[in-house]
């Protein structure tokens, strides 16, 4: 199995289609080094990434390939209310389903029910699926425990706060509905 470096600004570690074994299930395991680490915590905003391993195999399907793998790292981002460290330990199942696919006509999409499938190509991008997989797993909104938000008021001197009920579109009428039973 021959794994390629990316060319592009982001994580990339190609694997040619064309040298898998069509006939056994085709292992890889993919450690990032240092600066690459660096480059996909930059990529992704994040304060620290360390412990990133991604393994597992690619086999043959009938109508392409199937990739099952684990993803373990861990990440540290910014909190979300008091920008302190939030690390989060992740150990993630990966699945995939590479296979031909025909490019919807133009005005027309289609899903045909298999969230995992994915265009096959002459590479699939090992880099590329970790960065995508990392990232929807992290938290999108990381806290640390017991932070509290802020309370913010943007109101001029001297006005009234504004109550929900004033946002609500017939909240004039109710009151004036209101002002004639009386």
């Amino acid at each position: 199995m021959s794994v390629q470096d990316g060319e592009d600004g982001y994580f990339s570690q190609k694997l040619r289609v064309s040298a898998l074994d069509p006939n056994r299930a085709n292992p890889f395991l993919l450690t990032p080094k240092t600066d690459e680490i660096a480059r996909i915590a930059t990529e992704l905003a994040l304060l620290k990434l360390r412990k990133v391993r991604f393994a597992g195999e690619i086999s043959p399907a009938d109508d392409g390939w199937r990739l099952e793998a684990t993803l373990g790292a861990t990440a540290q981002q910014a909190c979300i209310v008091t920008a302190e460290p939030v690390t989060t330990r992740l150990d993630i199942t990966v699945s995939r389903h590479y296979r031909p696919m025909a490019a919807p006509k133009p005005g027309e999409a289609e899903f045909d029910g298999d969230d995992e499938a994915e265009p096959l190509g002459p590479e699939i991008d090992l880099g590329q699926l970790l960065v995508e997989a990392l990232s929807i797993a992290l938290p999108d909104y990381p806290r640390v425990p017991d932070a509290t938000p802020e309370s913010f008021s943007a109101l001029p001197d001297g006005a009234d706060p504004i109550d929900a009920a004033s946002l609500k579109p017939f909240a004039a009428l109710q009151a004036l509905k209101d002002k004639l039973e009386e």
